[in-house]
């Protein structure tokens, strides 16, 4: 499943389902987790597979595997040139028997190129009764393209699978955050294995009461408390504290969080599944998962909204020849255009999409937001309150200004000094990144180095 109006038509097909105690849909990660009896979920796998939704089983407990939307772009270029090829010849070109071939011709190349899955979609649909976007699109492009409307069909897909095509790659880029999330904590540990010897092991083989020693510049892999070295910790991909935090003897740390310059022995306290950067990804997977008020509204709109086009297109073929005057095939085509138009596609997609981008976009920045709901309710806010120290401001030390305090020595010679000592300085805490790099002031003074006179730099006395 791609998107939510998916969601919501496997929901729909699954509801009369007797014996299912439970859905749970997770389009972060693209799965559906079912609670229910042996013979329901038999039933629901069979039910999916005839919804043109084939699953793959996955053991509970399983993570899912990391699946993304391969955008095929040169086969929907391909598509959108043929049928605007098409147009072309139609629109420019005088009207002739080889000329309407060619038209046939890159209108047949143009749509199974861009809408084979929708028509997998919508003849599936259409043929257990379900009237949704996929059926849509399936009757309106087959439909012009029955009356000899053979360029706008053909454009009318391309363009429309170009659009799903977008839509996709807007959600695998919120799936994508919630990865460099999960990449924050390091994939093994060293672990101590006897009194001085450590082993680098996979962080979930290592259990509650083990210890570990992280070097200065590596990333923490668990939650864990000092047990031996002291050191400063960079927090901010966990706690947004822009300074890093000192550490010693008794104190707590948290995975995903950056040792800068000191040796750390820890004792693990909470396995990999349940260490605070698991529950924050949790959380935002939860929060992806829930409905805002406008979503549930929204869908519950389209459940109408799909059918009454339908409704409204039938009216048009029927009724606006004899009320309008227009011949048959004019009140056709008019239905059709309609149908086209009236596709609540974008109006579906707009919402989930909008909302797990914003979701997503907040946790990239250590803001943890509960639920689509307060995402929504944000608006409503009218004041601010901040206490802590990096949310207004970066925290990381920037250089403001260089004054020459004694022009015996040349401005760019003291810029050069500065920069050679800067460059000693401790680079495993500098590549610690971001708001953890501890700054460095420097104040030089031209005539107290032994070699100024003779434009020597301080590295060299």
């Amino acid at each position: 499943m791609d998107c939510a109006s998916e969601e919501n038509e496997i929901r729909q097909a699954l509801s009369g389902v007797s014996g299912i105690a439970e859905l749970r849909f997770q389009l972060a990660s693209r799965t559906l987790a079912i609670r229910a009896e042996p013979a329901a979920l038999s039933q629901a796998e069979t039910i999916l597979r005839r919804l043109s939704y084939p699953p793959q089983v996955l053991e509970a407990g399983i993570p899912a595997p990391p699946v993304a939307n391969s955008v095929p772009w040169p086969r929907l270029i391909a598509s959108l040139l043929l049928a605007a090829a098409a147009e072309g010849i139609h629109s420019f070109l005088p009207p002739s028997w080889l000329h309407e071939g060619l038209e046939i011709a890159l209108a047949l190349g143009a749509i199974p190129l861009a809408g084979l899955p929708v028509y997998v979609k919508g003849l599936a649909a259409l043929r257990q009764g379900r009237l949704n976007i996929n059926a849509l699109m399936t009757v309106a492009v087959i439909g012009a393209f029955l009356i000899g409307h053979w360029p706008e069909a053909a454009m009318v897909m391309a363009l429309y699978a170009i659009a799903e095509a977008l839509e996709a790659r807007a959600a695998d880029r919120a799936r994508a955050a919630i990865s460099r999330l999960m990449e924050l904590a390091p994939d093994q540990a060293r672990v101590e294995q006897s009194p001085g010897e450590w082993r680098m092991v996979a962080v979930e083989a290592v259990a509650v009461g083990q210890r570990l020693r992280v070097e200065p510049g590596e990333r923490i892999p668990l939650d864990g408390v000092v047990m031996g070295g002291s050191s400063a910790v960079n927090q901010a991909p966990v706690t947004g504290e822009s300074l890093p935090v000192e550490k010693g003897p008794g104190d707590p740390v948290f995975a995903g969080t950056i040792n800068t310059h000191g040796s750390l022995v820890i004792a693990v306290t909470a396995p990999a599944s349940a260490s605070t950067l698991a529950r924050i990804i949790h959380a935002v997977e939860e929060a992806q998962a829930s409905r805002a008020p406008i979503q549930r509204f929204v869908d519950r709109f389209a459940a109408r909204y799909t059918p009454a086009v339908f409704v409204l297109a039938l009216a048009v073929a029927l009724l606006a020849p004899p009320l309008l005057g227009l011949t048959p095939l004019d009140g056709v085509y008019r239905a059709l255009v309609l149908l086209v138009i009236a596709c609540p596609c974008a109006l579906v997609i707009a919402t989930p999409v909008t909302l797990v981008s914003g979701l997503t976009a907040a946790a990239r920045r250590g803001i943890v937001i509960k639920g689509g709901l307060y995402l929504e309710q944000a608006r409503r806010l009218r004041i601010l309150a901040f206490d802590k120290t990096g949310t207004l401001t970066t925290g990381r030390p920037t250089l403001e200004a260089f004054e020459l305090i004694d022009p015996r020595v040349p401005l760019a010679q003291q810029r050069q000094w500065a920069a050679s000592l800067a460059a000693r300085s401790d680079r495993r805490t500098a590549s610690g990144g971001g708001a953890g790099s501890r700054g460095r002031a420097w104040c030089l003074r031209a005539d107290r180095w032994p070699g100024a006179a003779a434009g020597q730099s301080p590295l060299d006395s």
